[in-house]
């Protein structure tokens, strides 16, 4: 099932019904046949007292029942979460899993070979009965209405999910592009309630909606709905979409989790900085940063300095927000920042080839929330462009070196993949990664505490009312482009 917009026309939304699901539209082509790791299939099978268990063994400052209590962990608002996640390692030889951030609404399905072939829907499947069901399935939605899915990129998933959607509530499902600035778009509110727009401009309301928005889904999603979205901005602007508070929500659990043993792992971060600010911070971190645009994502708002002239060129550029983030740079170990205790991090990275070439790359570890605790959905990694080297000169292009992003803005505004980079869980990609089930599951468990400190803050940006804490989210997040950009 293959789901095309006319571009010319104003924009509709598309019934899907059930029995629409065909896999070779829902994943990359190198995905669709690869034979998913024996070690990756039995990480994604492992009961959770045997994780609790592996875990506590190898780090033993860690109890059983605080981890255990923290995978049973229900959350309230970030039901599906995706992490990015570096293996680096010390000069001491210690390995970490870092997270570098968390997403909302993240990509990885049509990346994951499937577990057992006869799964032909996959984690598209895995994700709908398990999380998004029991989420609209509460006696409290007496809601009358249409499911739906909005997306404004990743067609490819998106047309999967409400496929799967189709085929697990057996009704038709609509699927509807919702785009940034698109002056006639085909989803409205009404008092709360969604709606969508069909071919012939009838308006359907919306019980419950599985949205893919990723491009500042506040500016379009109000924080206060009767329809039933998964999930729902808030998630957002508390991490899933939002860095700056992410690394608040980091900071602030992690002295929660200080007598556990447990911590969530992350660069050096420095908030709230102006972009005057930065060649200060940068010049203490040993003259390499990382500088982000808070609520960018798709590897549009990331900068990586190595040298003057690249700090030059950052300079140089206009921003709409007034707030950045800037984090230590791991690189090679002759060329990552400095922390202030004075330690480097640096890439572990690929299994070098037959050039004797090292890349780096990342895992994304995807998760969602079910009744049994939360739970691994997927894995794949991806790679830079060009090998890690050993010394940096003055011509080398660091994000090269170390973006790892795949998706690519055309010039149209739509967006693309740059699937040689991808590393698939398959029994061949697998093994470039040189990473053991010890790895997978030390990503796991950073993924789930980053999961659960943005819910938490989440919880904390809502009243007892349900209502948004709009003088609390100033007071934590007070950049006045982004602030308008809310709807209440």
């Amino acid at each position: 099932m293959s789901v095309v917009l006319d571009k010319k026309a104003p924009s509709a939304a598309k019934i899907i019904r059930k029995g629409d699901f065909e896999a070779h539209s829902h994943w990359y082509a190198k995905a669709l046949n690869a034979t998913i790791h024996p070690m990756v299939n039995f990480f994604l099978n492992l009961e959770q007292d045997r994780i609790v268990s592996r875990y506590c063994h190898l780090h033993p400052k860690v109890k059983p029942k605080p981890l255990e209590k923290l995978l049973n962990y229900q959350p309230k608002y970030f039901m599906w979460a995706g992490a990015d996640l570096l293996n680096v390692t010390s000069a001491g030889g210690k390995r970490q899993m870092v997270v570098i951030e968390n997403n909302s609404c993240p990509s990885g399905q049509k990346s994951m070979p499937l577990r057992e072939d006869h799964q032909e829907q996959g984690g598209y499947r895995i994700l709908i009965e398990k999380t998004f069901k029991p989420f609209i399935d509460s006696k409290k939605n007496a809601l009358k209405g249409a499911l739906a899915v909005v997306y404004d990129k990743n067609p490819v998933e998106a047309s999967g999910y409400a496929a799967v959607l189709a085929e697990v509530f057996n009704e038709p499902v609509w699927y509807v592009e919702f785009k940034q600035f698109d002056k006639d778009p085909a989803v409205r509110f009404e008092d709360g309630l969604m709606y969508v727009r069909d071919e012939s401009k009838k308006w359907h309301p919306v019980r419950a909606a599985f949205r893919y928005l990723t491009q500042r889904p506040w500016n379009r999603l109000p924080l206060h709905t009767k329809t039933k979205i998964l999930n729902p901005v808030i998630a957002c602007l508390a991490g899933g979409r939002n860095k700056m508070m992410a690394a608040k929500a980091y900071d602030i659990f992690n002295g929660e989790l200080e007598d556990s043993g447990l911590r969530i792992i992350t660069p050096e971060t420095i908030w709230d900085v102006s972009k005057n600010e930065i060649p200060i911070w940068g010049r203490k971190m040993g003259g390499q940063a990382v500088v982000k645009v808070p609520y960018s994502n798709a590897g549009q708002g990331g900068f990586t300095i190595v040298s003057e002239k690249e700090l030059e060129k950052f300079m140089s550029l206009e921003f709409e927000y007034d707030r950045f983030i800037i984090q230590s740079l791991i690189g090679n170990y002759n060329w990552s920042s400095k922390s202030t205790t004075g330690k480097r991090l640096y890439h572990v990275g690929t299994v070098p080839n037959s050039k004797g070439e090292t890349y780096v790359a990342d895992l994304r570890m995807m998760v969602h929330a079910t009744r049994e605790g939360i739970r691994p959905l997927c894995v794949y990694a991806r790679r830079a462009k060009t090998p890690l080297v050993d010394s940096i000169a003055g011509g080398n292009d660091s994000w090269e070196m170390l973006g790892t992003n795949l998706s690519i803005k055309l010039e149209n505004g739509d967006w693309d993949s740059d699937t040689n980079r991808l590393l698939l869980m398959d029994r061949r990609d697998f093994n470039k990664l040189g990473l053991g089930i010890d790895d997978l599951i030390e990503g796991y468990i950073q993924t789930v505490l980053s999961m659960i400190a943005i819910d938490k803050m989440a919880q904390t940006l809502v009243n007892s009312k349900g209502k948004f804490r709009m003088q609390l989210f100033k007071s934590l997040n007070n950049d006045e482009a982004l602030i308008r950009e809310i709807l209440i």
